[in-house]
């Protein structure tokens, strides 16, 4: 379940000089806007390219959003601060792109495991039992509140306009408008999420030059918090080290990978981290390559556990895609690179290697 508690509208007009910060919250009653806001704010909490931040001791935005949370600050007054600030050192760049302001506050509820089917000659005992336990799944599901804000860059585009000539005839004509919202389903280029239970921050950001320094507006401006790698880049590092090191002791690398990825789909439920101990035992059958992997993992400061969001582990590691010098493209669940009864890779005497695909009931073009 998403909901959408509060959500608010500021505007940057950096053509025109002219700033307007909303004194009210946006009409979440009105059906066109409670979906775009939910939409823009679902589209940046699922992003895989998402970087992770701490605040600092001495943030003083965590402080003010912190009262925020007890409720000794409303919700209005909060985003016109943070507004006044964006815009204000958006204004000392030198070229700065109009856009929009878009503060939310909002909670986020994984849909909970449905209820299994109950037979029909079960006893009221086994009636009640499973309707406990799927009340107890559902008090159990992860919700989580957050307090978002979104830079919304103003697009360019055409569109009719319908007016009079000079003769009074309707004339339709095409113009450029220069404040167009992005579509809820682009990515948007910064933002900032910040979980109210943990303090956590997630963000996307990009570095400014302003006031003629290059930095990174959201995290070292407004947030004072660090600035870590998001779970798609310490996949891709991950992923490029497994490939390293398999080759380097001649391991099949696209074995090593689906063993990889398997792991960390089948692992993404249970934690948001990635124990390395473990990771490699599944990964690679030998200790040399397990501890050159470790070792590598420790060069590139990755620590003994990653942290990588299960949404993104899912996604990015449900399949497997290989492709064969002489052309052959194939894509395989990722779990079935250490299942021989599906697939199997085999490397000849001439060095050249096999792939087997068995058990195989029917096949269909596409």
């Amino acid at each position: 379940m998403f909901k959408i508690n509060h959500a608010i509208l500021h505007v940057f007009d950096f053509v025109s000089c002219v700033n307007v910060f909303s004194e009210d919250e946006l009409d979440l009653t009105n059906k066109n806007v409670k979906s775009y806001v939910m939409r823009i704010a679902r589209h940046a909490l699922g992003g895989m390219d998402n970087r992770r931040g701490e605040f600092f001791a001495d943030s003083g935005f965590a402080a003010e959003l912190t009262a925020y949370f007890k409720g000794e600050r409303t919700f209005v007054d909060l985003s016109v601060q943070v507004a006044q600030f964006m815009s204000e050192e958006l204004g000392r760049m030198e070229n700065p792109a109009s856009c929009d302001l878009l503060v939310v506050d909002f909670e986020d509820q994984e849909k909970p495991p449905a209820m299994p089917p109950i037979p029909d000659d079960a006893t009221e005992e086994e009636i009640a039992a499973a309707t406990a336990a799927a009340e107890a799944a559902a008090y159990n599901a992860r919700s989580e509140h957050y307090f978002g804000l979104l830079l919304l860059e103003s697009k360019p585009a055409f569109m009719h306009e319908v007016g009079h000539g000079e003769d009074g005839a309707t004339r339709n004509n095409i113009e450029r408008h220069h404040a167009i919202l992005p579509n809820p389903s682009q990515k948007i280029a910064s933002f900032a999420l910040v979980n109210a239970r943990t303090m956590a921050v997630q963000f996307v950001d990009k570095p400014r030059e302003i006031a003629g320094e290059e930095r990174w507006l959201i995290p070292d401006g407004l947030l004072q918090c660090s600035n870590e790698a998001s779970s798609k880049e310490l996949f891709d590092t991950t992923m490029g080290l497994v490939e390293e090191v398999a080759e380097e002791f001649g391991v099949n690398s696209a074995v090593a990978m689906g063993r990889a990825k398997a792991y960390l789909a089948e692992n993404a439920d249970d934690s948001d981290e990635v124990p390395f101990d473990e990771f490699v035992d599944e990964v690679f059958d030998d200790e040399g390559p397990r501890r050159r992997f470790e070792q590598a993992a420790a060069d590139e400061q990755l620590g003994e556990r990653v942290y990588m969001e299960r949404d993104v582990a899912k996604r990015v590691s449900r399949n497997h895609k290989i492709v064969t010098d002489t052309g052959i493209v194939l894509t395989f669940p990722a779990e079935y690179s250490h299942n021989t009864e599906l697939i199997e890779f085999k490397s000849t005497p001439n060095g050249l290697i096999q792939i087997e695909l068995k058990n195989i009931g029917s096949i269909e073009n596409r």
